[in-house]
């Protein structure tokens, strides 16, 4: 399936559920792969809005951002998704979060 079509289809999708967090992030994921970062980061921010604890969207968020040169923003996000995955006891994404704030460091 076409990138094109798998965005129409989470958009059907964000229809009927518009707070779904993972069709949320996966938009986020699209839009990123397409090299729309912008996009990207808004559909992360929404994913996170529906699940603040959704912890991938942060590390992803960040990827976005730092490839917008937006180095501190990207620091920041990760910060803030580190603590939330400590908090909600996900522990490979904290890791994954703190080895990348260490690189972006």
């Amino acid at each position: 399936m076409a990138t094109g079509e798998r965005i129409a289809l989470l958009r059907k999708m964000l229809e009927a559920e518009p707070k779904d967090a993972f069709c949320l992030y996966s938009m986020g994921q699209e839009h990123a792969k397409q090299g729309a970062l912008l996009e990207a980061v808004q559909w992360y921010d929404r994913t996170l809005e529906a699940d603040p604890d959704y912890c991938y969207a942060y590390f992803h968020k960040a990827r976005a951002l730092e490839q917008l040169g937006k180095v501190d923003d990207a620091a920041a996000t990760l910060r803030s998704g580190l603590e939330h995955a400590r908090s909600c006891g996900d522990s490979h994404a904290a890791s994954e979060m703190a080895s990348y704030l260490d690189a972006l460091s």
